[in-house]
């Protein structure tokens, strides 16, 4: 016993020397949770006090049921910042900003920002977070300036929530490949343009060229990119819109030569030629200024829904699904745009066209669905384009 208790109080004495020098232990995998910062090093622990400097340190170390917590500030990237380890179902890995602090992710020392004209991006240099992985949830990151914002293929079971991913160069948030049951929650996405194809790709939010039951994009607000604000493109399986803004998408706000942005508000599917019959179901949606469609099918033959959703201003229809789609539409709103709606072989009830008369609206300011969120992330409420009349057709949030 005497000298087990000796060698307890040497082990001791060791540690205590070595942390009043200010010798930090490399950081553990067991570490529950690990802490980056601007001012860490890629040697320290991961703890609060002797933080890592880069979150992929930390992603690398990071074992299922652990959070990476990021404090405030800027980490320009020099590589792009992989995730390619899951967690799972019992155990999920966090990435998140710390408490209320900004952290903002910029991408813009990365290659392809903006690539040549006609040029591709090679698959994994594709995001200034490039994600093949699941059961992993990302909380309050701000990405910018990267060849795309966030990408995420074959992605399974993850949450993406109060994520904001502007000014990139390429789309802001694009899931695609197999990928299901994926939550894209409060996500603000906007400014995003790709002058390498003319502004014929970069939307706010993708979710395209793959299949996967169960992805759901729930306050998401989509703005000012150059080409679509929302787009499945070839994605196979149904996927859940609610509660979403979309507006004033399409514009060459850049001076792009040879301009070819879209400019929909949503666009539920397509392809190049008949398109694949995926169910998507939009409710208490709006898509208004957008420079072309508010809703469009785009050539989806599938069964979508779109339920008390408003379009309004679209420079071209409000909801265009004369695609090959059997959308039905209920309780939906068109107003002031150049063509209410374009059925097709659609089907259409309760809607302000079905119903007629001239709509106006207890308020026309989008200022506070489009301003700050509330603190838990979601859109702040608003009488914005609520019939004045108080019927129930349209969007509120």
């Amino acid at each position: 016993m005497r000298i087990r208790n000796v060698l307890a109080a040497a082990a001791a004495v060791a540690i205590t020397a070595a942390t009043i020098a200010g010798i930090h232990t490399p950081a553990s995998a067991a570490t529950t949770t690990l802490y980056v910062a601007t001012n860490g090093n890629d040697g320290n622990a991961g703890t609060q006090a002797a933080p890592l400097a880069t979150i992929q340190k930390a992603i690398s170390l990071i074992t299922a049921g652990g959070t990476v917590s990021v404090r405030g500030g800027t980490y320009a990237l020099t590589s792009n910042i992989q995730i390619t380890r899951s967690g799972t179902a019992s155990a999920p890995i966090t990435l998140t900003a710390y408490g209320s602090e900004r952290v903002v992710i910029d991408g813009e020392a990365l290659g392809y920002t903006p690539g040549a004209v006609g040029s591709t991006i090679p698959a994994a240099q594709r995001g200034a977070i490039h994600m093949e992985a699941s059961w992993w949830r990302l909380a309050g990151l701000e990405i910018i300036h990267g060849p795309y914002g966030i990408y995420c293929a074959g992605c399974n079971n993850n949450t993406f929530d109060r994520i904001v991913t502007r000014d990139n160069y390429e789309t802001g948030f694009q899931l695609q490949g197999a990928s299901a049951n994926n939550r894209i929650l409060s996500l603000d996405s906007y400014g995003n343009r790709d002058p390498r194809k003319n502004g014929e790709s970069a939307d706010g939010l993708g979710i395209k060229e793959g299949s996967g039951s169960g992805n759901v994009v729930r306050g998401a607000r989509l703005w000012n990119n150059v080409d679509d604000g929302f787009d499945a493109w070839m994605f196979t399986s149904p996927i859940t819109i609610q509660d979403t803004v979309a507006y004033g998408n399409g514009y060459n706000r850049w001076s792009i030569p040879s301009f070819s942005g879209d400019g929909n508000g949503l666009k539920l599917g397509g392809s190049g030629g008949t398109g694949p019959a995926a169910a998507h179901a939009v409710s208490n949606t709006f898509a208004f200024s957008n420079a072309a469609h508010g809703f469009t099918d785009n050539g989806n033959t599938g069964a979508i829904t779109i339920n008390r959703s408003t379009a309004w201003k679209n420079a071209k229809t409000g909801f265009d699904v004369d695609g090959g789609s059997t959308t039905r539409l209920t309780a939906n709103l068109a107003a002031g745009n150049k063509t209410s709606v374009a059925l097709g072989s659609s089907t259409a009830s309760g809607n302000s066209w079905n119903i007629g008369g001239t709509w106006t609206f207890v308020s026309i300011d989008q200022s506070t669905i489009t301003g700050a969120r509330n603190t838990d992330g979601s859109i702040r409420s608003s009488s914005f384009l609520v019939p004045a009349n108080g019927t129930a057709v349209g969007a509120r949030i």
